[in-house]
């Protein structure tokens, strides 16, 4: 079984280089979608206490569908709408943020262990993956144009500090996740009908255009 969550945290982090390397909006979601999939693998594999098995599956399923099912396909529905198929003309080129995230992901698994935690951890490759994937999503905020993009920073953002609410889990009421996960659903929702509205009016979802107006 540690086998199998080192390699899970693995693949999370190969999964935020390909979103960083990605100039295909598309693509780009659906690799922030399996990256919310293999997520939900997570409380399963990382809980130690048989009497919370129900408080993990429904904590599993919620990720699953949300992050992996619902999100990604509000985004798609987004996209669709705005027309719009590829990031073009990044702020930062794709090869220069490919490797901050690189300097990122060695960063976090160099000083992770430094860190003073509340408890200890479940697994050590938890804290350093989870700070990578937030510097990820940070990166794709800062760097990218395009609104859309700049959307999936956040979800990005959101499963790094999902990754390190894992360790907290057992300390979190349901009532607590569920909210947060709920709160994340209606942000983009609000989110996608924004960009929709922008792109209806303006005809861009370019954020440096959208800087130069004036009233």
């Amino acid at each position: 079984m540690p086998f199998w969550t080192g390699l899970l945290f693995v693949v999370v982090v190969v999964l935020d280089l390909l979103v960083l390397a990605s100039s295909r909006l598309r693509g780009a979601i659906r690799t922030v979608a399996l990256q919310g999939a293999v997520l939900s693998l997570l409380p399963p594999l990382l809980a130690t206490d048989e009497h919370q098995a129900l408080h993990v599956a429904v904590l599993a399923v919620g990720a699953l569908l949300v992050k992996g099912l619902v999100i990604p396909g509000m985004m798609l529905w987004a996209m669709r709408e705005a027309a719009i198929r590829r990031e073009v003309e990044p702020i930062v080129g794709f090869l220069p943020c490919m490797l901050l995230g690189a300097v990122g992901v060695v960063l976090a698994f160099t000083f992770s262990p430094e860190l003073p935690l509340p408890i200890p951890e479940r697994h050590p490759l938890l804290v350093p993956t989870s700070l990578a994937t937030v510097w990820t999503g940070l990166l794709l905020v800062v760097t990218r144009r395009k609104a859309v993009a700049q959307v999936l920073g956040f979800l990005v953002v959101e499963n790094g500090v999902f990754v390190f609410g894992v360790l907290l889990s057992g300390f979190m009421p349901f009532m607590v996740e569920a909210g947060v996960l709920l709160d994340l659903l209606a942000a983009i929702f609000v989110m996608g009908i924004v960009i929709f509205h922008i792109n209806r009016e303006f005809a861009s979802l370019d954020t440096a255009r959208l800087t130069s107006l004036r009233d």
